[in-house]
């Protein structure tokens, strides 16, 4: 009866887990990185920094102290889960990294403590689903990433050979012509700039840019787009159908499993009676 009565997390590592991952907590958590890129923010201003330059860096002391004990209470609360988490790892990273000492040699250590706003990521669920989806993605995005540099390839060594004698600024070499070619692709002033200078002494040179244009803008990066749409439609139903996924929420779970025993409680009960 004592047994079933006390069934549940009331272990003090339990009570630390159910306290940090509660949805309070973890909208407290949020607010707060939410508030320390404001004051990270404010401190690039220097009229912020000689109004209130104390009570910002304080106040982001506070804050930093605040997501080391968030971090403490995870690695106490959820002991081998924590390491299994790999959201765990990448908030432990950022938050070391604003740890470390900003002296004259680690200069960029204090520029690298605005990287504590990426916890937003891992704080917001949807964010985790695109950059779940992002990961998902990647071995597609790989493929089509060895075809567009095949394509690269081959037209800057087309272009170096068609172009480069008398434009060695954009088309001299294969690296020089690949960068152009990139310019071209992201439509960054290729026509005015780039294109229609060359037409103006290689009048056909249109017949080597449009194909240039159609396979790559309109073709091969439309790819990476519908990978990653399906990515993340398959991301998404993976999460639906998985019931710890961290879109899961285990309190009606845990209601019910309340219920069930003190069902049993009152069954038990009932034949000490009879």
């Amino acid at each position: 009866m004592n047994r079933l009565e006390n069934a549940g997390p009331h272990g003090p590592a339990d009570r630390i887990r159910s306290f940090v991952e509660h949805r309070a907590t973890q909208r407290s958590i949020t607010l707060l990185i939410v508030l320390n890129a404001i004051v990270l923010a404010l401190e690039t201003s220097p009229s912020a920094m000689a109004a209130a330059g104390s009570l910002l860096e304080h106040t982001d002391r506070v804050i930093l102290g605040v997501f080391v004990v968030e971090i403490l209470l995870k690695l106490i609360g959820q002991r081998r889960d924590f390491v299994r988490d790999a959201w765990n790892h990448f908030d432990t990273i950022v938050v070391a990294i604003a740890l470390i000492p900003a002296t004259e040699f680690l200069s960029v250590m204090r520029a690298l403590r605005i990287l504590r706003v990426f916890r937003l990521i891992s704080a917001v669920p949807s964010m985790r689903r695109v950059v779940g989806a992002l990961l998902h993605a990647v071995p597609g995005m790989g493929s089509v990433v060895m075809l567009l540099s095949v394509i690269y390839f081959v037209f800057s060594v087309m272009a170096t050979n068609l172009f480069g004698e008398r434009f060695p600024e954009w088309f001299g070499s294969i690296g020089g012509s690949a960068y152009t070619l990139f310019q071209i692709m992201t439509l960054e002033s290729w026509s005015m700039g780039i294109v229609r200078p060359v037409m103006e002494v290689f009048p056909h040179a249109w017949v080597f840019f449009v194909p240039f244009i159609l396979i790559t803008s309109f073709a091969v990066l439309n790819l990476f787009i519908g990978i990653i749409v399906d990515a993340m439609q398959t991301h998404g139903h993976g999460e639906a159908e998985n019931p710890l996924s961290a879109n899961y929420d285990p309190e009606p779970t845990l209601a019910e499993l309340r219920d069930e025993i003190r069902g049993l409680r009152d069954e038990l009960a009932e034949l000490k009676r009879n």
